[in-house]
């Protein structure tokens, strides 16, 4: 009508909206494709820097894909402003899935950032780490949270916590103790949001690992209080389930005090169950405890899916009762006394979750009397939003199923409130039902009769099976609630055609049911009733609801003196009202009249035969086929009964035949179905499971009780024997030197005291001691290299590492000096001419027309710069023609670099990007059949895990094909002694050092070990020789212990070192042998290298081609 106050109105909410804006960074969201973010990204200034990371954050968190600028956020990982640092974290943990290569680049960064003053700059790097989910890594991340489990700053520690879910995920079987080990130091903590943190990662990784429970028992209870909320609710639950698999269910519980035990325990009911027990009334009924369905409840919280299916399907071989053996005494159990104190307070806790968890231990473990202390706190819950009131109602219902009696005093809590939702409104009638007693129904049925009302036609359905459920269970009200019941009926069955009002005809049904359920107690007294319902079939015009009708008529038929008396009158009425039934009435009908026969005495018989031929008549031409197929066997059925003219004319012959079987169909009345409760399905209070009834992913019963048994007679015994057997080994310190060289005379070689490492330089050429004919086979002397003291050191730079107290380390140092022990080094000789590099396919003849070529690793040292790797190439022509022109060159496409990846690895080689990719090789002018020509190419990887694309040119074609690098060629031997090998190896400890195992066979399958040769030079030899003839390594050393024996090869030690080509960093390697010679050996190969993606990924190459089988045998 005025339209300039409307566009008034839009103007000023559209200035309030920009006010509100101001100061914030919703300003971000209005341009989500701005072209201005990577110029920002680039920008000298971390105000830009920041605003362009924002903009890439709030384009992410509207689902646009933003990962193009992967490059250029990975540059500003190395920025100095924390601010910057953490958007440049959160863009990296949503995109390191996705691009993993990149990913990788920068974590040296992160290992960096580990080392920040700053804490929470140490906490985005292990959760930056922690995110990017890749094996390669994952030992590194592992060492990283080690490292953070025992940072000072607590937020430092919780986020180490949360990230051991994440590697567990990973399925690092290797290094599951190790997590595990992680998970028990930091719920050893003393800070409450490491615990909770430490909980969570518990109940994913080992949440039957109690012995890490155990430790710290007392200590996780004293500290519950204080852990947050969703800590509390895990830390709750894994202090039951340890209290339960340590010392059994309380004997004084309500889920063994109601049953039981066997004949080792108790089997008596005391005097705390009469207290939970109502008084019982005039009428003698109690309903205070179902000690059936408590009985099954206990079971179900301990039985696992295959027991429960048990159960169901072999109920009476179920034993329900438990052994003394698996219980405890709350009186004499102060593991359980602290978890019930500590447990107590969090009942009046804000969270609804820690409060269920809470009651549900009051509820497992505490005392009858006790118990009672759950009821309020859960009542209290009743307030809270919606969900919450429905999820608190599911596990209540448990509660009042199994004692009524716990909250019948406070029904009004249970009134329904027009706001409640139908879920929550339908438990609350169910909970209703369920604790109704003598002196509240009046108030309760009160209430009824305004939920009726309601216009929701459902609600209303089920208040009228809540009547019914109350009058079953009290049997002074049934009376009352029949007279309102048919009252209803009479009402509904009035209000028109049912079937078009929505919910009418389903409240109608539901009050002819619950009229049924009241009957089934006492139909005697209730004939009259039966017969006003059979008088209203007129009204009533809902087919579920005459059915139901018929079949009360039909069962009870012979009952009283009024209803035999009406059976003709009745019978005429189906007969005559058959045709315009429904299917399920009619099909009630033929039931009713066959049972109408079946019980009809002498004076009716003849005229209700003539009314049933006529109904079975009826039936056989009906349009369903349900009804026709009753009709035939019904008749089939009544043949007897149809051929005879008196009630007792029946044959012998006949009542042998079918008398009996019609009898036992129509003639027995059913028992109503009544679901059993050893069928019933309960799962622990506050899980999922229990609120969609059925066994929810993740989800662990509680643990058999008494299933965790530890033995400290054990663990004494095994502390007594560790020190009866160190008081052994300082005894006989004072004779190794007499054990020593027993063990050396054994080999044919000199013995000498002293240093090992020689001033003429030994180690420097042991490859070529072998050519000296003098030069003894294996020198033993006396070293300080032995496994104890490699642990010792690299615990100690570990700890020095980690900023450890220095009194650590001189204990480290003392345990150095007492724990050497004697090593032999053993001399290989010039192995060099017997490695054989490993070939590669570079092109299949069937690809190449004929061309078939093959290419592989050269140890030589490229000429041209040190990032190039000398290839040499083989061409063999397979075809009967000749092949001209045969070149490798490097692809065009390549010549202009992926800027992405141009980014990634400018940095690093800065200094050679005038380095041509690969040098061009001589031309193969022509290559005739069955001829091969050799080249030798160098080539520069731009990555060490990305092949490269190079063009083979031969007879005037292009063939793409890609040379993919060896690991263990972009390498270069690095000549060290054992002096320097193990001083480099000290300055890389931690996360610098990482190791894998494998198993080796090689040297069973050694020809030469049959013909007398030395067992522990064959297996140095085959193991140098897989090692070299696929990588391009310096042999350090080769040490063995002289107390072993002549076929224990445990403790034989490789050393090999090396340098990385592309950045001269060293890298170390040692391998280390476990196992007998004539069996399959356990390797361990660890390498020390600051460059840990790449270390990695060599570890992972080497460990591959041990476990490899040789080709042929060693010569």
């Amino acid at each position: 009508m005025f339209n300039q106050f409307s566009s008034t109105a839009e103007t000023l909410s559209k200035a309030s909206a920009v006010m509100l804006r101001i100061g914030t960074d919703a300003h971000l969201y209005d341009d989500p494709e701005d072209v201005n973010i990577a110029p920002l990204l680039d920008s000298k200034f971390e105000s830009e820097k920041c605003e362009a990371l924002k903009r890439l954050l709030a384009l992410i968190a509207q689902g646009f894909d933003v990962s193009n600028f992967f490059p250029q956020v990975v540059n500003n990982v190395a920025s100095h402003s924390s601010e910057v640092k953490k958007l440049v974290y959160l863009y990296l943990l949503h995109y390191a899935e996705k691009r993993p290569n990149e990913a990788l680049l920068s974590i040296n960064y992160f290992q960096k950032d580990l080392g920040d003053p700053n804490p929470l700059v140490r906490a985005w790097a292990l959760r930056t780490m922690a995110g990017i989910r890749l094996h390669v890594i994952a030992p590194l991340a592992l060492a990283a949270v080690g490292k953070c489990a025992r940072d000072p700053a607590v937020y430092v520690r919780k986020c180490a916590a949360n990230a051991l879910p994440k590697l567990h995920d990973l399925r690092l079987e290797e290094h599951a103790s190790d997590i595990e080990e992680l998970v028990g130091i930091l719920l050893n903590d003393h800070s409450p949001g490491v615990v909770g943190a430490a909980a969570a990662a518990f109940t994913s990784i080992c949440p039957n690992n109690f012995n890490l429970i155990r430790r710290n028992y007392k200590k996780l209870c004293q500290i519950l209080p204080d852990v947050e909320e969703w800590g509390q609710i895990l830390l709750i639950g894994t202090l039951l389930r340890y209290v339960v698999a340590r010392h059994g269910l309380v004997r004084e519980s309500l889920m063994l005090s109601i049953h039981g035990l066997d004949n080792n325990g108790f089997c008596e009911k005391d005097d705390l169950v009469r207290d939970l027990t109502l008084d019982k009334g005039d009428d003698g009924n109690s309903d205070s405890v179902d000690s059936d369905l408590v009985r099954v409840v206990s079971k179900c919280y301990i039985e696992g899916p295959d027991e429960y299916l048990s159960r169901s399907s072999f109920p009476d071989t179920v034993s329900s009762v438990f052994h003394s053996k698996e219980t405890t005494s709350i009186a004499h159990n102060e593991d359980v006394k602290i978890l019930l104190q500590c447990t107590s307070p969090l009942l009046w806790s804000n969270n609804s979750a820690v409060v269920l968890a809470a009651a549900g231990v009051q509820w497992i473990m505490a005392p009858l009397e006790d118990v009672k202390k759950i009821v309020k706190p859960l009542l209290f819950l009743l307030r809270s939003s919606t969900a919450s009131k429905y999820v608190v109602l599911c596990n209540i219902l448990v509660f009042a199923k199994a004692v009524p009696s716990l909250f019948a005093p406070h029904f009004e809590n249970f009134f329904i409130y027009s706001s409640d939702a139908y879920q929550v409104k339908a438990h609350k009638l169910e909970m209703l039902s369920l604790i109704a007693t003598t002196s509240s129904i009046s108030s309760i049925l009160r209430e009824f009769e305004d939920y009726i009302k309601d216009p929701d036609r459902r609600f209303a359905a089920d208040t009228v099976a809540a009547i019914g459920l109350c009058a079953k269970r009290l049997p002074t009200i049934p009376t009352t609630c029949l007279d309102g019941l048919l009252a209803l009926v009479r009402q509904e069955s009035f209000a028109g055609d049912l079937e078009s009002m929505d919910g009418e005809a389903g409240v109608l049904v539901q009050a002819v049911m619950s009229m049924q359920t009241i009957i089934e107690r006492d139909p005697l007294s209730h004939e009259k009733v039966i017969i006003q319902l059979f008088r209203s079939l007129d009204s009533i015009k809902v087919p579920s609801a005459r059915a139901t009708i018929i079949w009360m008529v039909g069962v009870y038929c012979s009952l009283g003196h009024i209803i035999p008396r009406m059976l003709a009158t009745i019978t005429k009425y189906l007969a005559w009202s058959f045709k315009s039934e429904a299917s399920e009435t009619k099909l009630q009908i033929l039931n009713t009249t066959a049972k109408v026969l079946i019980s009809a005495e002498v004076d009716d018989f003849q005229m209700l035969k003539r009314i049933v031929v006529y109904v079975l008549e009826l039936g056989e031409c009906d349009l369903s086929y349900d009804v026709r197929d009753r009709t035939r066997f019904l008749k089939k059925l009544l043949s007897c009964k149809l051929a005879c003219h008196e009630p007792a004319d029946d044959s012998v012959a006949q009542e042998k035949n079918s008398a009996h079987v019609v009898e036992h169909v129509f003639g027995r009345k059913l028992k109503p179905f009544s679901p059993s409760a050893m069928h019933d399905r309960f799962y622990l209070p506050g899980s999922l499971s229990q609120i969609v009834l059925h066994a929810a992913p993740g989800y662990e019963p509680l643990p058999k009780p008494c299933s965790f048994v530890f033995e400290e007679q054990d663990q004494l015994s095994a502390l007594d024997s560790q020190r009866d057997a160190a008081a052994d080994l300082d005894g006989s310190q004072e004779s190794s030197e007499t054990g020593d060289e027993d063990g050396s005379s054994d080999y044919d070689s000199e013995s000498s005291i002293g240093s090992e490492f020689s001033s003429n330089g030994d180690e420097r050429t042991i490859s070529n001691d072998a050519n000296d004919p003098a030069a003894p086979l294996i020198q033993i002397s006396e070293i300080s290299v032995s496994t104890d003291q490699e642990e010792l050191r690299s615990k100690r730079a570990l700890d020095l590492w980690l900023d450890e107290q220095p009194s650590t380390s001189s204990q480290t140092s003392s345990a150095l000096n007492s724990n050497q022990s004697s090593y032999a080094k053993i001399s290989i000789g010039d192995i060099g001419s017997r490695v054989k590099p490993k070939s590669y396919s570079l092109l299949e003849p069937g690809n190449g027309n004929g061309l078939k070529v093959d290419y592989g690793f050269l140890s030589e040292v490229a000429t041209i710069s040190p990032l190039h790797v000398c290839v040499e190439v083989l061409f063999e022509n397979s075809s009967e023609e000749p092949i001209v022109e045969v070149n490798l060159e490097d692809e065009e496409a390549m010549k202009v670099s992926d800027s992405s990846e141009q980014t990634l690895v400018g940095k690093a080689n800065a200094s050679y990007n005038n380095v041509p990719t690969i040098i061009p090789m001589e031309e193969i002018s022509c290559l005739e059949p069955r001829q091969s020509a050799k080249r030798l190419i160098q080539v520069r990887f731009h990555h060490h895990l990305l092949p490269m694309r190079l063009t083979l040119h031969y007879n005037g074609k292009k063939v793409p094909v890609k040379l993919r690098p060896d690991l263990g060629y972009l390498v270069k031997p690095f000549s060290m002694s054992i002096e320097e090998f193990l001083a480099t190896e000290s300055r890389l400890p931690g996360m610098f050092e990482y190791s894998r195992r494998c198993s080796f066979t090689d040297h069973v399958k050694d020809s030469r070990m049959e013909n007398g040769k030395d067992k522990f030079l064959s297996i140095c030899e085959s193991i140098t020789l897989k090692v070299l003839s696929n990588s391009n390594l310096h042999l350090v050393s080769v040490d063995l212990p002289v107390a072993n024996t002549l076929e224990v090869a445990t403790g034989l030690r490789l050393r090999f070192s090396s340098k990385i080509l592309s950045s001269e960093i060293p890298l170390l390697i040692t391998i280390t042998v476990e196992g007998k010679c004539t069996e399959v050996l356990k390797l361990t190969v660890k390498i020390n290298c600051e460059e840990t993606v790449f270390g990695l990924n060599l570890l992972n190459r080497i460990a591959n081609f041990l476990v490899e089988p040789s080709s042929s045998t060693t010569s």
